[in-house]
This record gives structure tokens, C-alpha cells and sequence, in this order.
């Protein structure tokens, strides 16, 4: 893909208490930088879930609480994309956790299911704590699958179109 992709409205949103999530928003940043898009990254306190409908792509990225709990942060941004209605948004979420823990990154499992249903989810990232030079291809991966989607979804629209 050429320089010719920020026509593309992108969201990065995130929600990071120990800076690990917001580490990860900041790579892929860098890999949709990389392709050609200039995303709008946010942290969930400065983005408006009013203005969901602005991005042609919104990438969540998500800690996991407690249980595999989403954050509460978070949770109005959850609870907006239940009620959107635009099953062509091309979605995607990441998230970083310990897998100490039972239920590891369940907050991007809750968010993966809910995605499924109400939108076009693209990809699932899971990053164990901080992200690790092994993780830059895994992030170069998540993003080329959301790009890709994006493109696809974007030909299929044009055809309906004609």
C-alpha cells in the first residue's frame, strides 16, 4: 500500500493504568504510520464515543481488571459500540496483561465477542506486560490485517455501489 491511505479516517483508543497498553498504542501507531495512514491515537479520557462514526477503522486497546474485567474507563466506549448500528466499521482491539492471571487479556476477549457481533472486527492482539522488541512483528502483522480489511471492505463497498 502507497502513501495515498490518509484519506482514511483511523482511532486508536486506550485505556492504560501501567503505560504497558499505551506503550503497545504507541507501536502500532508507528506501523500504520509506517503504511501510509496518520491515526488519531487517544487515551479513552480525551476521545468522544459521540464521534465513533467519524473513522472508517477504531482500534481499542484495553487492560484487563480484576476477573478479566473491562475497566471501568472503558466502559462507556464498550457500551457505544453496542449501540452504534455500522456493521461496516472495520474494528480491531489489543490489549496487554499478565498471564499470571487466570483469565489472561479478558477484557479484549469481552471486547473480540462484542466487536464480532456489532461491527467488521479485523484483528486480536494480545501482549504479555510491556511489549518486547518480539512484539514488532506481531504488531506489523495486526496491523496489515486491518489494513487489508479495510481495503477489502472498502472495494466490496464500491461494487455495491456501481
Amino acid at each position: 500500500m502507497g502513501l495515498m491511505n490518509c484519506d482514511y479516517r483511523i482511532a486508536i483508543v486506550y485505556a492504560s493504568v501501567t503505560g504497558n497498553t499505551q506503550a503497545v498504542a504507541e507501536v502500532l501507531a508507528e506501523c500504520f504510520q509506517a503504511k501510509g495512514f496518520l491515526p488519531d491515537v487517544c487515551e479513552i479520557n480525551q476521545f468522544d464515543v459521540n464521534k465513533l462514526r467519524r473513522y472508517d477503522i477504531v482500534v481499542i486497546g484495553t487492560y484487563t481488571w480484576g476477573s478479566g474485567e473491562i475497566p471501568a474507563e472503558i466502559q462507556e466506549l464498550f457500551e457505544a459500540f453496542e449501540e452504534l448500528q455500522r456493521p461496516e466499521l472495520v474494528t480491531a482491539v489489543f490489549g496487554t496483561g499478565d498471564s499470571f492471571f487466570s483469565e489472561f487479556c479478558g477484557a479484549v476477549n469481552r471486547f473480540r465477542d462484542m466487536l464480532y457481533v456489532h461491527t467488521n472486527l479485523a484483528a486480536t492482539l494480545k501482549i504479555e506486560l510491556m511489549p518486547q522488541e518480539t512484539d514488532l512483528a506481531r504488531c506489523e502483522k495486526f496491523v496489515e490485517a486491518v489494513s487489508r480489511r479495510l481495503m477489502d471492505t472498502d472495494k466490496m463497498r464500491k461494487r455495491k455501489a456501481t
